[in-house]
């Protein structure tokens, strides 16, 4: 029987104690470059105790911020625990970020103190002097050779702090209710500074344990993701379904797609996560007979092209659950074997929705728009950018929440992503689906990875874009930009043939491995020497 409210994470890890305390809950893996690294629910109680009480001693207050810049570590979720149990507010940030970008996210959350892994010490301590309000920073050994970072002045070693507390008894529970924020997630900012979402326990741990039902979950399944846990899609998905459900889930400390299937074996498991870029990437790995001999029942995907979806079931012996979603909300499933295939689902049943034209107007099916998503009672979507009530406004006008994608239905009412809005390729007066130009090259055996976006036509008509593809070759193979050319030419239509092609050393990712576009094109600018137009 609960104890505890089931709508904070504290209370949710301490309800699972009684009957799961000794479970393995969690596996961090890195490759054997450093012993995995493992965590039972007891064990995260514990660590997530002396943390709080750490915290606390360091001035840290309930609903005040600390960041934590670090890759995937079994610490990471010992500090969302530890957050949990005093009401203080986490805040998960990519750890290569630098200069001006990190001192932006350190300001604009108010952070007063920062759980660094030693990697990512060098960069916060170059701007430790633009921070206005970090008093304090906790440096994490790695084992990935950067120790000596950890005597740098105004850094304390964590697992000393942490010792310190070891026989300290049980901190108290802060009192929270389900609309106490537990974290700032940042977006992306492709269209602006990054902004913060505040994201509470209860929609958290709500969406956790409606994992099972969503994601079809069994109690045998073992989830593993690469995905970095600063992106929502890790903490939702794989974390918190498995703390939720009393699962064992596998992490990477950083995504690998040639290891992907290795991992799966080695620790049996029974599904992983997707999201975009990743899966033509995963799907340019080498061919080899035995792709298929895995343990993987399900992936979910996140942005599965159609052009690759039933080959990749196929070569690999998965079946693949596709959804849509945010960090600031709204969800679509399509379930294993229901609906058409390219499809992202229909909004669960918790949600109602419209797809709105530019006018405002409901679009008919087969017309694209859109996607505005509510609760299905018809109260308006609640939403807070942290700091930001100009933007939190805009994002839920009329008490929809925008979600900035263009979207089409069919008659039946499935959904089809379309593109970003502001970011849709369209040559010629044709939509371009990218996902057919990278299946393409992605087959090809020099190619390693590939990502196409558009540029502004150089005609300079409205709306009109010019198509870049982006790839990295195989380490040891030389790559021919004009046999590109060439096959695409041989095997697409007129107006899917790259405009230019770009090589790469490697195609810039966010945390949550989404090309950044905006690097692309600097690059494309800046290094002309790497990009290649057809010789006809």
């Amino acid at each position: 029987m609960s104890t505890y409210s089931d709508l904070n994470l504290a209370g949710l890890v301490a309800n699972r104690l009684p009957e799961c305390g000794e479970q393995t809950v969690l596996i961090v893996e890195n490759g054997g470059k450093t012993p995995d690294e493992q965590r039972t629910y007891r064990e995260l109680w514990r660590n997530g105790h002396r943390l709080a009480w750490a915290l606390s001693k360091m001035g840290l207050q309930q609903g005040e911020c600390f960041a934590l810049l670090m890759a995937n570590h079994a610490e990471f979720v010992d500090a969302m625990l530890a957050a949990a149990i005093t009401g203080t507010v986490f805040v998960p940030i990519d750890p290569r970020a630098k200069g001006d970008k990190l001192a932006f996210f350190l300001n604009h959350a108010q952070c007063r103190g920062v759980i660094a892994a030693d990697y990512a010490l060098a960069n916060l301590l170059e701007v430790r002097g633009a921070l206005s309000q970090v008093q304090w920073v906790l440096g994490l050994a790695s084992g990935e050779g950067a120790e000596a970072m950890l005597s740098a002045p105004g850094v304390s070693r964590y697992d000393r702090v942490l010792a310190a507390q070891a026989d300290t008894p049980e901190h108290t529970l802060a009192e929270l209710v389900p609309e106490s924020p537990m974290q700032l997630i940042f977006t992306s900012g492709t269209t602006g500074d990054p902004k913060g979402i505040v994201m509470t326990h209860g929609r958290y741990c709500q969406t956790a344990q409606m994992a099972r039902q969503m994601f079809g979950y069994r109690d045998d399944d073992r989830p593993y993701t690469g995905l970095s846990l600063t992106h929502a899609n890790a903490q939702l998905v794989t974390l918190g379904a498995t703390l939720a459900n009393g699962l064992c889930c596998v992490l990477s400390r950083r995504f690998t797609k040639s290891r992907l299937w290795d991992i799966t074996r080695h620790y049996n498991c029974t599904s992983f996560s997707l999201l975009g870029g990743m899966t033509t990437a995963v799907y340019a790995e080498q061919a080899h007979p035995d792709d298929a001999d895995n343990p993987v029942r399900f992936v979910i995907s996140a942005g599965m092209p159609t052009a690759i979806w039933e080959d990749f079931e196929r070569r690999f012996g998965v079946q693949i659950l596709e959804f849509y979603g945010a960090a600031e909300g709204g969800l679509t499933i399509k379930p294993i074997g229901v609906g058409p295939v390219g499809s992202i689902g229909k909004p669960v049943p918790s949600l109602q929705h419209r797809i709105v034209d530019e006018q405002g107007r409901d679009c008919l099916p087969g017309t694209p728009g859109e996607l505005w998503l509510r609760p299905a009672d018809g109260s308006a979507y609640r939403l807070e950018y942290f700091n930001n009530p100009q933007a939190s406004e805009k994002k839920c006008a009329e008490g929809w929440l925008h979600m900035g994608d263009v979207v089409i239905a069919d008659a039946e009412g499935w959904l089809f992503f379309q593109y970003r809005m502001g970011s849709g390729i369209r040559c010629n007066g044709e939509f371009i689906d990218t996902a057919f130009i990278e299946k393409l090259l992605a087959e090809l055996p020099e190619v390693d990875d590939v990502y196409v976006y558009g540029i502004p036509a150089a005609s300079g008509a409205p709306g009109e874009k010019e198509v870049v593809a982006a790839v990295v070759a195989k380490s040891g193979l030389e790559l021919d930009p004009q046999r590109l050319f060439r096959l695409c030419r041989q095997r697409l239509e007129s107006s899917y043939v790259p405009r230019l092609v770009q090589v790469l050393q490697q195609i810039p990712k966010t945390a949550s491995e989404k090309p950044q576009e905006r690097f692309l094109i600097e690059a494309l600018q800046h290094e002309p020497a790497n990009v290649y137009r057809e010789s006809r």
